[in-house]
């Protein structure tokens, strides 16, 4: 939810790049905004850690991590996303190391954002919400990305490959210590829906209830009822 004290995301951008650790983040915390963007002709890539090849219970990696690809393929065109690219890390087993930091400085390099966007980077979700580690450690290797992205001296070897150094102008966290909002419309939200229901065999996993429904009430809860979608700012 958006408390009335917070900031309007700035939108004096053309490119932003969501770095996020599965399929289905971006659809779980920030796909109106996302809609929202394209709709007015910003472009969006996404860069997925891993294929979600852990994510659906009773079904092995082998067959989960194409079947997930898959679904975050159809939920990138609900909200108006043509490039999403994956980085191949185990799910469920991300660390904090510098070969994680070098491939997402590269992907920032390569895409070359003025906004950067991730995930929940902290321990919990709010009282009682355990985060889980992927999220952390994709989050903070995200923040020290964007640092490395611009600086020529860490990862000199990106530079002498043709990556050049790239400054973004800020990172933009789905948190639960939000500072900024992006206002959405209802086709925005109509998008953001479609695109969380697109992961239809990872939700049916998670509960019995209709896909649809699953994917309002997380709509519900991500915007607190309000037409909003809610971002810890970085400026960077």
């Amino acid at each position: 939810m958006a408390p009335d004290h917070l900031e309007l995301l700035p939108d004096d951008w053309d490119r932003a790049l969501v770095l996020m650790a599965h399929p289905d983040d971006p659809e779980y915390g920030i796909a109106a905004a996302v809609a929202e963007w394209t709709g007015h002709g910003k472009e969006v890539a996404y860069v997925l850690a891993t294929r979600g090849e852990a994510g659906i219970a009773g079904m092995p990696p082998r067959e989960a991590g194409p079947l997930r690809e898959q679904e975050q393929r159809s939920a990138c065109r609900a909200v108006g996303v043509k490039e999403v690219s994956f980085l191949d890390y185990p799910d469920g087993r991300l660390e904090e190391t510098l070969q994680l930091r070098r491939d997402l400085a590269r992907e920032i390099r390569t895409f070359r954002p003025q906004v950067v966007v991730t995930l929940n980077h902290r321990d919990t979700w709010g009282p009682g919400a355990w985060n889980s580690q992927d999220h952390q450690v994709m989050g903070r290797s995200v923040l020290n990305a964007v640092v490395d992205a611009a600086n020529e001296w860490i990862f000199p070897e990106l530079a002498e490959r043709g990556y050049r150094p790239h400054s973004v102008s800020w990172t933009a966290v789905a948190s639960t210590q939000p500072t900024h909002y992006v206002d959405v419309g209802p086709r925005a939200l109509d998008c953001a829906l479609r695109s969380l229901a697109a992961h239809r065999r990872y939700l049916e996993a998670l509960s019995d209830r209709p896909v649809e429904e699953q994917a309002a009430e997380q709509l519900a809860l991500v915007t607190g009822g309000r037409p909003r979608i809610s971002f810890e700012l970085f400026r960077m």
